[in-house]
């Protein structure tokens, strides 16, 4: 802008001097003239416009527990149109707990100890309610080596000398298990949005236990909130699909995409950005961060991993979904202040050029000394500073 601004305004001056020696004015008089039209051009006020809005935004932010790590997303957050919420963490607490154990051919306390003995390798939250569990009754648990994670599967590993597994159906299929006598429970634990995980001891399943993750209190809220505000709102999940369409009732999303792998969850913001949609990605796990990246604005919540957290352009302070729709409306209310920031530095200039030219001079005697341009445009700067100050004070 600066790069037409300035030429723009120098000419004025100079034209203006122009036209007014060729009128016969005094050199003094014409010199006044060029000099108050440069003074009370001076663009400070569109310079301040947007920058004193951002600051003082960012500050109403993280007010809030809404830390915002950069402009650009500020800037960006008021044209999402879509909304994506990871399921573990963001959605529900992150804190599982064990629903049920269903054992084949071995007891409930045998099945949970050797189940913990697995899940000991394991950092996925679900492993550590497992864990939780069998410690609460206090069984004694084997030590198990040899861990290899299979990504959207689970892991195997050796325990007192046998090759076991753990994880979903995915898993039990991949490596032929025969899964028949469960089958009727599973569809009953998923439709109740548990989440089942077999355990399978050289090549036989000993059994399944679920696991549920309870839905935070305010998510629900928070995901009306951001559907009220004309957003589509999405639940992704490396959970089955009964699971995650019993999540989705739950909490009210628009759409749940489930069983997705962690590298793909990027794979879903890009094509919805490749069909015209501006994204927010709202997420808390490592797995979440190529997404969180990839998203136009990646919003962290601020109890997830530190690898999510730095990927992010937000992060929620107090890890409340709520914040999702405080920032957006953040964003719509900063730029609406640049909006009318702008628009009165543009008047503004567009007004006292004129006067400073002295085209009122002939007519009605007006004309514009230099020091009281000088001070015009110093209050120009002024209004724009103390409209941006406003929104210390937005309702968030």
């Amino acid at each position: 802008m600066s790069g037409y601004f300035v030429p723009a305004v120098i000419g004025i001056a100079v034209i203006a001097a122009a036209v007014w020696l060729a009128l016969g004015a005094s050199w003094h008089f014409a010199l006044t003239i060029a000099i108050s039209v440069l003074v009370i051009s001076c663009p400070c006020a569109l310079g301040l416009a947007t920058p004193t809005a951002i600051m003082v935004g960012t500050g109403r932010g993280a007010k809030s527990g809404i830390l915002i790590k950069s402009a650009t997303a500020l800037e960006t957050a008021h044209k999402v149109d879509t909304v994506i919420l990871d399921k573990t963490g963001t959605i529900t607490s992150g804190k599982p707990v064990v629903t049920d154990i269903l054992p084949i051919k071995v007891t409930e306390n045998e099945l949970l100890a050797f189940a913990a003995g697995l899940e000991k390798l394991s950092e996925h939250p679900l492993g550590e309610a497992i864990v939780a569990a069998a410690e609460a009754k206090q069984l004694a648990l084997l030590e198990a080596c040899n861990y290899k994670q299979i990504p959207g599967q689970g892991f195997t590993a050796e325990l007192a000398g046998d090759e076991c597994a753990a994880g979903n159906m995915k898993l039990l299929q991949a490596l032929n298990v025969d899964v028949s006598s469960l089958m009727d429970q599973y569809d009953k634990l998923a439709a109740q949005g548990k989440t089942p995980l077999y355990f399978v001891r050289a090549g036989e399943l000993l059994g399944c236990i679920a696991v549920a993750d309870t839905v935070k209190p305010t998510s629900r809220e928070a995901i009306a909130k951001l559907q009220a505000m004309g957003m589509r709102v999405l639940m992704v999940t490396g959970d089955n699909q009964a699971t995650a369409e019993a999540i989705r009732a739950q909490v009210g999303v628009d759409e749940a995409v489930a069983q997705v792998l962690p590298q793909d969850k990027e794979a879903v913001v890009r094509k919805l950005q490749q069909e015209g949609h501006i994204v927010a990605m709202v997420g808390d796990g490592i797995n979440d961060a190529p997404a969180l990246a990839r998203a136009d604005v990646g919003i962290a919540i601020g109890a997830g991993t530190d690898i999510a957290i730095e990927a992010a352009d937000m992060v929620l302070i107090k890890s409340d979904l709520l914040d999702v729709a405080k920032a957006i409306r953040l964003s719509r209310g900063v730029m609406t202040n640049i909006k009318e920031n702008l628009f009165w530095a543009f008047i503004y200039n567009a007004v006292g050029i004129p006067f400073a030219a002295g085209v009122f001079y002939t007519a009605f005697g007006w004309l514009l000394n230099p020091l009281i341009a000088a001070a015009a445009m110093s209050c120009s700067s002024v209004s724009v500073v103390t409209n941006a100050l406003r929104l210390r004070f937005i309702k968030l």
